[in-house]
């Protein structure tokens, strides 16, 4: 229903090679390889970015058409001074990042001395489900950060009148680093480092970390795609936001916040909404998260920080996002169980919202809930002290930890030279458990946290 625009605008870049004097004394006439380096407007074919080139992104850049971005190993992207920089990857199109941990793609600012927000960010749209609506089109949303054209190159999902792709396939990102991304197009309207709209499980991710982002560093608008092993690293907002339907899982993630910087809408490592305005809409968004190690600001009880760093994890407007076998550490409040807008989150519980095998540590305020006015019915009677004795139920094996210390991780605070991984003894070091029926399909380890005794995923490839 929308009509695409003619081709990509190119810029010519080109690359000279000299070759050595010849034997007879003359030279050679030097040969030259053409390639355009420069993205902008749109790529409508297939297209390779190769390694021994650098790769500027200049505005939004859109891939559409079907086309199949491919990205090589220890290729290099920046996003452009001054211009905003964008990747959009739109539905029915794939990109293929697929990096190794000697080689990563990385994405990043062109500025020598880089900054937050130095250009827009990835995003990947998809034709999976989504409670969204647009233009009174049920299942279809625009995605955030004023990305969303004439064109309607920035929408995700499938209308509701016809059938969604929950196995749809944008592509593969492996070993990708995407650093100092970010743009507020309006207040609550962003792009992060990276944002999925209706992705599907089709595709791949794996190994991604997100650096130094200037909204959140990962955010999903519904759709189905499973992640694993990722890391956020000083960003500005949320480390793992979950919306409008998002139903996929996560295993083995990291967030490591400077204790300094924090959004002024307030920042946690989880936010969880099924949508705005906590609808009964669905798919409802029912993440599921495991072996997630999450560290705030207060690597001491006496440590403050930032005053805009809340909780460490706001499931929150009905959303039935659970968590299973993770660490949260250093929050002023860790679990918010927020029932203050629309369906009450509380409706979940139990049911579809899990919280099990989890550790809270060094949070002076460990489980909270709140349901202000709110007495849409079916009114709870939930009090603070019911979501506590629900946290504490002795079949979900969760502790209350009352230092970060206790935990025992190794530098798990250190922001030059981190480890999170448990050290001998620490209680993350066994005590996961899968039997849940939403973990169908994890990968089962003894650990809590991201990490096992020893382990090296999150080192050699990224950037700290």
């Amino acid at each position: 229903m929308y009509a695409a625009f003619a081709a990509l605008l190119t810029t010519g870049c080109r690359k000279i090679e000299i070759d050595d004097v010849s034997s007879s004394g003359g030279t050679t006439p030097p040969p030259t390889t053409t390639e355009n380096t420069i993205l902008e407007g749109r790529i409508t074919a297939n297209r390779t970015l190769n390694a021994q080139y650098t790769y500027k992104l200049r505005g939004l850049v859109y891939v559409t058409s079907g086309a199949i971005l491919t990205i090589e190993p220890g290729t290099k992207i920046v996003g452009e001074n001054g211009k905003t920089g964008g990747l959009i990857i739109t539905r029915g199109c794939k990109i293929i990042a697929d990096g190794t941990a000697a080689k990563p793609i990385v994405f990043t600012s062109e500025a020598t001395t880089p900054q937050r927000g130095d250009w827009a960010g990835l995003v990947i749209l998809g034709q999976a489900p989504a409670n969204s609506s647009f233009n009174g089109v049920q299942g279809v949303g625009a995605i955030e950060g004023g990305i969303n054209n004439s064109d309607g190159l920035g929408l995700y999902g499938t209308p509701s009148t016809q059938q969604p792709i929950p196995y749809d396939n944008s592509g593969i990102l492996r070993y990708v680093r995407i650093e100092y991304a970010g743009y507020a197009f309006l207040p609550d309207n962003e792009i992060n480092g990276l944002t999925f709209g209706g992705v599907g499980s089709g595709t791949i991710v794996d190994n991604v970390q997100v650096s130094y982002a200037n909204d959140d560093s990962f955010e999903w608008f519904g759709g189905t795609v499973n992640c694993t092993h990722l890391i956020s690293f000083r960003t500005l907002d949320d480390d793992f936001d979950t919306d409008n339907g998002f139903s996929g899982k996560v295993q083995f993630g990291i967030s490591l916040r400077d204790s300094s910087v924090a959004d002024i809408s307030k920042s946690e490592a989880f936010e969880s909404d099924n949508d705005a305005n906590g609808s009964s809409l669905t798919p409802q968004t029912a993440a599921v998260f495991s072996n997630m190690t999450v560290m705030g600001p207060k690597a001491t009880l006496t440590n403050t920080g930032n005053s805009l760093f809340v909780w460490g994890a706001q499931i929150r407007r009905n959303s039935s996002m659970s968590l299973f076998n993770s660490i949260i550490m250093g929050y002023p409040n860790g679990l918010f169980i927020d029932a203050t807008k629309g369906t009450p989150t509380d409706n979940n519980i139990p049911g579809s919202l899990f919280v099990q095998n989890t550790i809270i540590a060094g949070c002076p305020n460990p489980v909270i809930f709140d349901r202000g006015t709110n007495a849409t019915p079916p009114a709870h009677g939930n009090t603070g002290a019911d979501i506590l004795t629900w946290f504490n139920t002795p079949a979900y094996a969760n502790s209350i930890l009352a230092n970060c210390s206790d935990a025992m991780l190794t530098a798990p605070f250190n922001y030059t030279a981190p480890d999170f991984n448990p050290a001998s003894g620490s209680p993350a070091a066994t005590g996961a458990s899968f039997t849940n029926g939403k973990l169908t399909g994890f990968q089962q380890v003894a650990y809590k946290g991201a990490c096992a005794v020893g382990d090296t995923w999150w080192k050699t490839w990224t950037k700290y």
